[in-house]
């Protein structure tokens, strides 16, 4: 599935979300949300297939966490399509910042 795509959905965004820095089983990641296990094992799904986490199986758990290295497509993607939006959007929160600092 295409990255994009997959990052389309907001639950799965917010599921890389919590996995982004620690990795964490399906049923963990299932309680933090209001929808049925099957649900979240269906996004899980989605962002496997994308390549955007990868799954550790322990025993009959499974263990998800982002898969940074796969997000290289979707990164070069975004960075060609907002990449100078981006960089003058940091300017002016930069120079807003500065003006607040010097007030």
């Amino acid at each position: 599935m295409d990255q994009v795509k997959a990052i389309s959905e907001p639950r799965r965004r917010a599921i890389l979300q919590l996995v982004w820095h620690e990795e964490l089983s399906a049923g963990e990641i299932a309680e933090r949300f209001d929808v049925t296990f099957g649900a979240v094992s269906q996004h899980l799904k989605v962002l496997r297939e994308a390549g955007l986490v990868v799954v550790r199986k322990d025993g009959t758990k499974r263990y998800y966490r982002a898969d940074r290295a796969g997000m290289g497509p979707l990164a070069a993607y975004l960075e060609s399509t907002w990449g100078d939006s981006l960089d003058a959007l940091a300017a002016l929160a930069e120079q807003a910042e500065r003006e607040e600092e010097q007030k």
